[in-house]
């Protein structure tokens, strides 16, 4: 839907204005896959057109685009769409001129002649002629008839048809509605319906036919003018909606809120000016400032100013960790608290010393949000789901999105889900796009599984959104790994007893017994033979192919083998349409593994549909491998022509896929005659090489670096080269190293803080510890994910504890912020390469393949991973004036230009340790 509240219009596709909604939405009973059911849809699609053009010969027309205009309420809507048949009144077809004269007799005044505005009535009025003049001109009806095929058993009781797929009575209600108004308009070979000598339109049919997709079974459900009335209240709800998102940017237009700190630190006054002025120049930023900085209210403090200029209609906080989303939420509460008063002396950004609300939601999880014992979302199975539509407008459950300031957090949704009987996550998803602040995590727009809570929400439009991304540096890696995929043997045998437990049919059993074979025989290997991967792609489809179009009953089949089943049709739509590198390989023995090499395609694609995007981090050094990892190099990612472009109506099925596009070269050097003549074709004036030049330089993102004095100097680095921890090496080292540790916790005179490459490291250490100093006390991090348990265990060990061992990478290294001003003392013990699998050997070979250098391949699959971890672990010592910290870099790696180059400018400048004295 795309609107514009100044003007007061909304232009919307029927098939979007029939599903629209305020309130739940049909989860259904299954999560088949788009693309298989699309190509079921249009088998039949052409079958029943193959019957029309034989039964009505040249009276049948197919795929008519139309486009109608209509004015309610003081909104005009153009709705545009696609008609599937359209019979037009022939010699050919005589039946339908039999029933003309009933038909303009049963034929209702039209929406606009019952209510509306006299500026309404007047908009159709001219156009739509009332029932007497249709009943004297009575011409013969035009036929529109509408096919959806459905995997459910045909024929079905009528009354259960509507109440199962009601978008699909509104969407024939409407295209009857625009026919019977003469609102029709015609682009190019579309429908112009046909009027009467007096001016009146023709009258209008309307069938709805639906096709059984297993078995081909018809059923004809004839449209009644009782169906008018799903096309006014179908008005009457977007109009609603609209009028509540004019209330929402009036809102914003004079939104006040308090500047994120009380009293700023050395940097952050200037800090904000730095931002929108660079946002300014280029609505693209890599915003890096230091652990502890503040980025998070520097963040919100710039989208709140942006949404109350007008730039914006929302903005949208994503984070990698729910801490950090709740942090977000906590600030910006803090910020327009209206019991307190202002915090800036001048008045700037408050009125009146006050502040406005900002409609902010947390989205969170779906598991989280439910109320019953078992997540199993399915209609059939759950009494939250079925039926909710209907209980939704007597639940009083709108005040979640009319009261800026009613709690929204997970315990007040799910008890006002039990009291409503409502499931919690369709108020989340209702009250959503009456929000000005989305926060939640990356997957919302960048997983193919879960982006359509944010996507599909009526109004969304990226171009008119903010997308604000914290730690971004977990980006890269995060989007890989929603874009990968795993199957075992077990897993697949686990579903096979559920199936043969409910009985469905046979080919479906069949499909799903090879594909357990298939598993069962895999043994280890670093990649899949290409006849191997040949048969997981076919057997893959079949069964895409029976889960979508087959009905079961997910219900009786359970959560585990029903998401098991609804996954296959989403991988295959995934590997079909997107173009991102991926590994077929298998860990273990039957075992395989479907892994994203490289979502930086698919994370560029996704970045370049929003109007202004700030990545923010305190390791986005190096630059240019963050910016590579996230498909922003300008030279991988040239900008597209217009043409070309993705449209927005296709960003769902196309994120993962590359823009490719004939554009002009943006470098010029020596050039061979082929070279020239190429060169010649593609560019014909200096506008050209401008615009080019222009469209490059818009494409880069913008730099900016957060000045923090308060660390000048807190940093007192050494880089003990005299020990060599690769894996090959460091076992002739391990005494030295403990030898270190001891020496360093004697200096120290309390606890430190020791950084190793994995658990085993650290464990060796600590027994190659054990027998050198008994007395010697190291605490090795536990494997937990709780950071309530991560905390008491740091505060636990610096009281008991001479060291903590930490392992680079972890939460405990790159979340645990209580270490700052309480560790003087830490030592990294070598760079966190990754390790050396087929996954990383399978990146150098993709690597090799876009022609990178080996060198620069290393680099950016081994190199800057590793270090980015170091840089993390370094930032959690000092967050705040008057902490610092000494810190021994324990490898002679880091020493070494490519390794000492991937540090954090702070942490380059130290002293050079070569001998034990």
């Amino acid at each position: 839907m795309l609107f514009d509240l100044d003007k007061r219009t909304a232009a919307l596709a029927i098939g979007e204005f029939s599903g629209f909604a305020l309130g739940p939405r049909d989860a259904g009973n299954g999560g088949g896959g788009g693309l298989w059911r699309a190509q079921l849809g249009s088998h039949w699609h052409n079958e029943l057109r193959t019957r029309a053009t034989a039964e009505h010969a040249t009276a049948a027309e197919f795929e008519i685009p139309i486009s109608g205009e209509i004015a309610h309420r003081g909104w005009r809507f153009t709705l545009t769409g696609r008609i599937d048949q359209l019979i037009r009144p022939t010699a050919a077809a005589p039946e339908l001129a039999g029933i003309a004269e009933s038909a303009a007799a049963t034929t209702p005044p039209s929406e606009a002649e019952e209510s509306g505005t006299a500026e309404d009535r007047t908009a159709t009025g001219d156009r739509a002629a009332g029932p007497s003049s249709r009943r004297r001109s009575a011409p013969p009806p035009t036929l529109i008839r509408e096919i959806k095929s459905v995997t459910r058993n045909l024929p079905a009781d009528e009354a259960e048809l509507r109440r199962d797929y009601p978008d699909y009575f509104i969407q024939l209600a409407t295209y009857v509605a625009l026919g019977r108004l003469g609102l029709l308009r015609a682009p190019a070979g579309g429908l112009s319906v046909p009027l009467a000598e007096n001016g009146a339109a023709a009258p209008v049919r309307g069938e709805l036919v639906f096709v059984e997709t297993g078995a081909g079974l018809v059923q004809t459900v004839a449209f009644t003018p009782a169906d008018d009335a799903l096309f006014r209240a179908q008005l009457e709800r977007v109009a609603e909606f609209l009028d509540l998102r004019l209330r929402a940017r009036q809102r914003l237009r004079g939104l006040r809120f308090r500047p994120a700190f009380a009293t700023p630190r050395p940097g952050q006054e200037t800090t904000l000016a730095e931002l929108n002025a660079t946002f300014e120049r280029r609505p693209l930023v890599l915003f890096e400032a230091p652990t502890g900085f503040g980025k998070t209210g520097v963040l919100l403090e710039f989208a709140l100013g942006q949404l109350r200029s007008g730039h914006f209609d929302r903005a949208l906080y994503l984070t990698s960790k729910s801490t950090g989303q709740l942090q977000v939420v906590r600030t910006l509460r803090e910020m327009t608290r209206p019991d307190l008063e202002p915090r800036d002396g001048s008045g700037a950004g408050v009125t009146n010393g006050g502040t406005t609300a900002v409609a902010a939601w947390h989205v969170r999880n779906k598991a989280e949000h439910c109320v019953n014992t078992t997540f199993h979302c399915v209609r059939d199975n759950c009494a939250y789901l079925d039926g909710a539509a209907e209980r939704w407008g007597a639940s009083g459950l709108a005040r979640f999105y009319l009261d800026e300031r009613h709690a929204r957090d997970i315990d007040a949704l799910r008890t006002a889900g039990r009291e409503a009987r409502i499931c919690p996550y369709e108020i989340t998803r209702t009250a959503l796009a009456f929000n000005d602040v989305w926060i939640g995590d990356y997957n919302y727009v960048f997983a193919p599984r879960n982006r359509g809570l944010f996507y599909d929400q009526p109004g969304f439009d990226a171009a008119r959104t903010l997308l604000l991304i914290d730690e971004a540096h977990n980006l890269p890696p995060r989007v890989a790994d929603a874009y990968s995929h795993a199957y075992t043997a077990a897993d697949a045998y686990a579903v096979r007893d559920e199936l043969h437990r409910v009985r469905p049919p046979a080919t479906l059993i069949t499909a799903w017994d090879h594909w357990c074979h298939f598993l069962h025989h895999l043994r280890p290997s670093d990649s899949l033979s290409a006849a191997d991967e040949d048969d997981a792609r076919h057997l893959l489809g079949e069964i895409a192919k029976l889960v979508t179009s087959l009905p079961l009953d997910y219900a009786a089949l359970g959560p585990y083998a029903a998401e098991a089943l609804w996954e296959i049709p989403a991988l295959l739509d995934e590997l079909t349409s997107g173009a991102l590198p991926r590994l077929w390989w298998c860990p273990r023995d039957g075992e395989l593994a479907i892994t994203c090499l490289d979502a930086a395609t698919a994370i560029g694609a996704t970045l370049r549909e929003y109007g202004g995007v700030v990545l923010a981090s305190a390791t986005l050094t190096p630059v240019d491998g963050f910016r590579a990892a996230c498909g922003l190099d300008p030279l991988e990612s040239p900008a597209a022509p217009a043409e070309t472009r993705l449209k927005s109506s296709d960003r769902g099925a196309a994120a993962g896929s590359a823009v490719v596009a004939s554009t002009a070269p943006e470098r010029l050097g020596t050039l061979n005659k082929r070279e020239t003549r190429k060169l010649y074709r593609q560019l014909t004036s200096g506008a050209d090489l401008l615009r080019v030049e222009e469209a490059r330089e818009a494409a880069t993102p913008a730099v900016l670096r957060a000045q923090a004095p308060w660390r000048d100097g807190t940093y007192d680095l050494g880089f003990d080269v005299r020990v060599d921890t690769t894996f090959q090496h460091r076992s002739r080292h391990y005494r030295a190293t403990a030898e270190t540790v001891q020496s360093l916790q004697t200096a120290a005179g309390g606890a430190i803080a020791v950084f190793f490459p994995s658990y085993a490291y650290a464990d060796a250490i600590r027994q190659e510890l054990a027998g050198l100093a008994r007395a010697f006390r190291a605490a090795v991090q536990p494997k937990v994910r709780d950071l309530a348990a991560q905390t008491a265990w740091v505060e636990e060990s610096l009281l008991a504890a001479d060291a903590l061992f930490l392992v680079l990478g972890s939460s405990f290294a790159e979340s645990i912020d209580v270490l700052g001003g309480r560790v003087t003392h830490a030592m990294v013990v070598g760079p966190a390469l990754p390790e050396v699998n087929a996954v990383q050997r399978a990146r150098l070979a993709e690597a090799a393949h876009a022609a990178m250098a080996r060198d620069a391949a290393f680099r950016q699959v081994y190199q800057i991973p590793g270090m980015t971890k170091v840089n993390q672990a370094l930032g959690r010592l000092v967050r705040a004036p008057g902490q610092r910290a000494r810190v021994l870099l324990h490898c002679r790696r880091f020493a070494e230009q490519s390794y000492l180059e991937l540090l954090a400018p702070e942490y380059r400048q130290g002293t050079t340790l070569v001998d034990d004295t």
